[in-house]
């Protein structure tokens, strides 16, 4: 199809490129539109379409009924059906239609972009070279690291050599908080290459540069923009249980790219397909520093929601935190509920003041993490909000009801690598306080136990 230069030119195909929008979401006259796609350089498709079940949304691909709706619509005049997956993203309606650039987007291409000056150890190179070749060849890899691991070093030849290519890059990740962690290392990484960080809220959302980094959320509004799609803690909720999210990452690639994989804790059936050769992969059971995985400890601590009804810590429990406050050294107490966490902060504050709980509703969340990084907090109550994400130097982790069904194989996982991930400080206690083993609690422990095992056999270990 030919497209007139001043249309490739156009402010609104360059605002547009690489998004795919509700033709209303578009900052720009209708009649300007209406004649970039008349002209070709734009794409009209139905926001949402018919289908033998009902209606499919074109930019989540949701197509369960029971997350359909209709309203009286004043642009069309009639009942319009709409999405209420995507809701939160704007209205998309039987009426709405999704408007995205023909064109292929500008390539630059970045001479040796990485200025990084870290090394790499001997599993985290060969784990690299795997991913660049990955890249190289635009094909799928998992990249299974143990948490600790140095799995963001990792990347950064592959991206180099794409960028390098002129091919555009997008990591995405379903937490914010990854997210805005990730942004200043790759900005000091990769100082020249321009790079957008989406969010929601984010100024540079929807901005396309050659190197982005997004929530998986926000790829809702990219289309066919990225050459090489990492997605980070794809074991992470949401994006493991959320159809839409995926949908999203296979919409905002390229049909010729590259997609990686990252995780510490793959779903078992992926791990079984790793086993019987059906997904390619680059395991890595050791970290950095050439020191083992902590293995949890499990310690019965009996009916500890009964003691707390009576405003009472179990006795292990209560001493365990005690030999860390008169060690000086912090610790995360991880508990199922918010009503729990509460419970258990107000009566560790009796002990000492300095002690918070956080959980995800709670506003001053952020001030009391950082504080807790800064060390003037000695022990944070959490919920799983914390299991990712949040590393300090020299710290011990205990769970409070591991037994708990919020507390799955992944989950143990992440929490128990919390622990010793700094090389100076590699050891620490991983405690599961529980009223009961469960499957997930040894499954948990057996699958650190056997990453362990597998280092020892490969030589990554250094003592």
């Amino acid at each position: 199809m030919y497209i007139p230069p001043s249309a490739a030119a156009s402010p609104l195909v360059a605002w547009l490129n690489g998004q795919r929008l509700p033709r209303e979401q578009l900052p720009f006259p209708d009649g300007e539109v209406a004649a970039a796609i008349q002209t070709g350089s734009l794409c009209e498709q139905p926001g949402l379409i018919k289908t033998a079940r009902g209606w499919r949304c074109g930019r989540c691909g949701n197509d369960d009924r029971h997350l359909f709706a209709s309203f009286p619509c004043a642009r069309c005049g009639s009942d319009c059906a709409y999405c209420r997956k995507c809701l939160v993203m704007g209205r998309i309606s039987s009426c709405t239609h999704l408007v995205h650039v023909t064109m292929p987007l500008p390539s630059e291409r970045h001479e040796a972009p990485l200025v990084w000056d870290g090394t790499l150890s001997a599993a985290q190179e060969d784990a690299a070279m795997a991913v660049k070749q990955a890249v190289l060849d635009r094909s799928e890899l998992l990249v299974w690291a143990v948490c600790g691991a140095g799995k963001t070093e990792i990347l950064f030849p592959a991206i180099a050599a794409a960028l390098e290519k002129g091919w555009r890059v997008g990591l995405a990740t379903p937490r914010v908080d990854v997210v805005r962690e990730l942004a200043p290392r790759f900005r000091q990484a990769f100082p020249r290459v321009p790079l957008a960080v989406w969010y929601g809220g984010s100024e540079e959302r929807g901005r396309i540069a050659s190197l982005v980094l997004s929530t998986t959320h926000q790829l809702l509004r990219a289309y066919r923009v990225f050459d090489v799609m990492i997605v980070d803690e794809v074991d992470a909720f949401p994006y493991s249980v959320e159809p839409m999210l995926q949908y999203a990452v296979s919409q905002a690639r390229k049909e010729q790219s590259s997609l990686i994989y990252l995780t510490a804790t793959p779903s078992r059936d992926w791990q079984l397909d790793i086993t019987r050769g059906k997904r390619n992969a680059a395991v890595i059971p050791a970290r950095y520093h050439g020191r083992p995985l902590p293995v949890p400890v499990l310690e019965w601590c009996g009916n500890w929601r009964k003691r707390l009804e009576r405003g009472r810590l179990p006795e292990n429990v209560l001493a365990w935190v005690l030999h860390r406050l008169a060690q000086g050294k912090q610790a995360f107490l991880f508990v199922p509920h918010i009503d729990e966490l509460e419970a258990v902060t107000r009566l560790l504050q009796r002990v000492d003041p300095r002690i918070v709980g956080v959980h995800a509703e709670a506003p001053d969340r952020a001030e009391h993490v950082q504080a807790f990084r800064d060390g003037r907090v000695p022990l944070l109550v959490t919920t799983t909000i914390l299991e990712r994400g949040v590393t300090v130097p020299n710290i011990d982790v205990a769970v409070l009801g591991a037994e708990d069904r919020i507390f799955t194989e992944s989950a143990l996982v992440q929490i128990a690598g919390r622990v010793g991930r700094h090389a100076a400080f590699p050891d620490g206690d991983v405690r599961f306080f529980h009223h009961g083993k469960t499957n997930e609690m040894v499954r948990a422990r057996r699958h650190i136990v056997r990453m362990n095992e597998t280092a020892k056999k490969r030589g990554l270990l250094h003592r």
